[in-house]
């Protein structure tokens, strides 16, 4: 099916009803059990997931720093950044990134280039998101092999599936020192009469390069390259400038038996590579998205989803003001969704999903040959929640076809789950899964060859290796009162064949790097994550919270240490709500991590102290808000571990942040 005849048959889809009206709330009431939009085409509440969630609201993402996707997650239980500077960081989750994490937008992939080295850029910036939903541990059943490891779903209102009479919108301003930072972002929604809503929004973000309280240089570097011992006053990371661009605009339909539109959204970003300082990356990608579904029966289903996106991704690296290398991704991918009635407490689904897309990389840096992906997916999911107790799980099978002159590979996979739940006791919820999951290789795994700077090795594929497969069980417990929350997970995972880039002892001669060979062997990860919450006091609309969270992960392959596995954290907080301000103290602490794999260094632990406060200054326009943030208070040096910039580009140094946000 041809991109133009996808798209124009999901106009036809939007258009079948006459107009419905959805409920004029402004979406600020809190369901006692949120739905969680990714974990399944029908409905799976926070509170009964048999594996571990995090959902960042709207609200969140307004106080949250201006920043890239992964640092923006950074700090939730089991998550980490891939923190390559400012400008460029994805989500480690468990101890699993780039191919193993699966980025989407709207439950499609990013069809960009951000999972093949850690200087890429997400393709979606946090600040366009109405909300974010983090799942950990496997989601491929319904997302495919590259969600072994996790999924993040960024999810904006660009298509939006009620309809709401009138304007309304959101605007967020805010200004950061450290590194002279300016963000603003926006969102404007216009329903104008039978069932139609247009919608346009905006992100920009600008910074310099960003201060921190050391030299760059870590101790452990200095002391293997025989140099002094780095200075210990403060100073900035070079070359981590950002300058980033947001803008897109949709058409939705709702009527009375479904909803569907389509958007358009174009992203423009530059920013500076901490890795080298003569080196900016330029990015552009012009995307477009469908949505929608229809609420009919037909057969065993009562309702039919559908979501697709097509993308044009181009990404330069510069060097001074000449272009060196340039990848270039284009494709389409969708899913259609049947979804069964609820019958007795028996829910499921059928689904269906198809990518192509086309990669090619041309320059110096080119390591990877022009590729061909072509991926085709079935699956189910069912679901049988009797109140007290419940089962679920499910079935997928997919193909994934690679080829360039390097390799050509066809591969397999089959994937499935099954877990069960019960609710013993009033407020408690516990579940446990098992699941075998398959990943297919990326093109980058199977055709590398060449000189990598942002990774200083020479790294080389191997069209030979064979698919990926997990054996994993999750354990889940949730409980909640009006004063107590508690929710915890423990995950192990078995892997044959996993991916691993080691070193093979030999130099490059021409670019000086280490060579580094893509191999295969078993490897194990386990550990934990718990978040709990006590109200201390509450009256009338003034509270005190107290709430902690930690994770830990622990992960071995047959060459030892898994690379770059954070260590653990614990974070723990105060929030003070009153009726027109909320105050938050926090206290995050990272353990050191000595457990490295032989071509790494070790990092420090360190504590780091947040505060922040949120001000609405008038009771009369409670949407209003003013808020102030001051991040690493006392100016500690702090390094990410599962960073590859660990030891050259620590994490920021103490910065203020100041803004006003505004609902209408």
């Amino acid at each position: 099916m041809s991109r133009v005849t996808f798209f124009a048959a999901a106009g036809v889809l939007a258009l079948l009803a006459p107009p419905a009206y959805a409920a004029d709330d402004d979406g600020g009431g809190k369901d006692l059990a949120e739905v969680v939009v990714t974990a399944a085409p029908y409905v799976v509440s926070i509170d009964s997931t048999t594996t571990s969630v995090n959902v960042v609201k709207r609200e969140d993402l307004d106080l949250a720093p201006s920043a890239g996707l992964g640092d923006v997650l950074a700090n939730l239980p089991g998550v980490r950044s891939s923190f390559f500077g400012p400008g460029a960081s994805r989500p480690v989750i468990r101890g699993l990134s780039g191919p193993r994490v699966q980025v989407l937008t709207n439950g499609v992939g990013m069809i960009d280039a951000s999972g093949l080295s850690p200087d890429h850029q997400v393709a979606s910036d946090p600040q366009e998101a109405e909300r974010i939903e983090v799942l950990r541990g496997p989601s491929a059943l319904a997302y495919g092999g590259s969600a072994i490891g996790g999924i993040v779903n960024i999810i904006d209102n660009r298509i939006p599936s009620t309809y709401r009479e009138g304007v309304h919108g959101r605007a967020l301003a805010s200004y950061s020192t450290g590194d002279e930072g300016k963000a603003v972002s926006g969102a404007l929604s216009a329903g104008f009469g039978g069932g139609f809503t247009v919608t346009l929004d905006g992100a920009h973000r600008r910074s310099g390069d960003y201060e921190i309280p050391v030299d760059p240089m870590s101790r452990d570097l200095a002391a293997e390259l025989g140099l002094p011992a780095p200075s210990r006053a403060r100073t900035k990371v070079p070359n981590t400038f950002v300058d980033l661009d947001a803008v897109g605009g949709g058409l939705s339909y709702v009527g009375e038996q479904g909803w569907g539109g389509v958007a358009i959204k174009h992203t423009d970003s530059s920013y500076g590579s901490a890795a080298e300082e003569d080196v900016h990356i330029g990015l552009k990608q012009t995307r477009i998205d469908t949505r929608g579904g229809l609420n009919f029966g037909f057969g065993p289903f009562e309702s039919i989803k559908f979501a697709g996106g097509y993308s044009d991704y181009k990404h330069t690296e510069f060097e001074g003001d000449e272009p060196g290398t340039t990848f270039l991704s284009k494709g389409y991918e969708g899913r259609v969704e049947l979804v069964q009635p609820n019958r007795d407490g028996w829910q499921g689904a059928v689904g269906f999903q198809g990518l192509h897309r086309t990669f090619d990389a041309i320059g110096d840096e080119a390591l990877i040959p022009a590729t061909k992906i072509d991926e085709l997916g079935v699956f189910t999911l069912q679901r049988l929640d009797k109140d007290s107790w419940g089962v679920e799980g499910g079935v997928r099978v997919d193909t994934r076809s690679v080829k360039n002159i390097r390799a050509d590979r066809d591969f397999t996979n089959l994937s499935a789950s099954l877990g069960v739940f019960a609710r013993p006791l009033e407020g408690w919820f516990f579940g446990a899964s098992v699941s075998r999951t398959s990943r297919a290789l990326t093109e980058e795994e199977l055709s590398s060859f060449g000189a990598h700077p942002a990774t200083g090795a020479f790294e080389v594929g191997d069209p030979t290796l064979d698919k990926e497969v997990s054996y994993s069980l999750d354990t889940t417990a949730h409980y909640s009162n009006d004063t107590w929350t508690l929710d915890l997970h423990g995950f192990y995972a078995d892997y044959d064949n996993f991916i691993d880039l080691v070193p093979t002892g030999a130099t490059d001669p021409d670019s000086g790097f280490p060579i580094f060979n893509f191999v295969q062997g078993g490897a194990k990860f386990y550990g934990t994550e718990a978040e709990v919450g006590y109200t201390a006091w509450r009256s009338g609309d003034k509270s005190f919270r107290l709430e902690a969270t930690g994770d830990y992960v622990h992960g071995t392959t047959d060459s030892g240490p898994a690379v770059r596995i954070p260590p653990w954290s614990l974070t723990g907080r105060g929030v003070y709500t009153s009726g027109f301000w909320t105050g938050t103290v926090e206290l995050h602490t990272v353990g050191k991590q000595t457990r490295v794999a032989n071509f790494e260094l070790p990092t420090d632990g360190y504590t780091m102290l947040d505060v922040s406060l949120v001000v609405r200054p008038f009771e009369n326009t409670p949407d209003l808000k003013v808020f102030v943030d001051a991040h690493n208070l006392t100016n500690v040096e702090a390094r990410e571990a599962a960073s590859f910039l660990k030891d050259v580009a620590p994490l920021p140094g103490r910065s203020f942040r100041m803004g006003v946000g505004y609902r209408f």
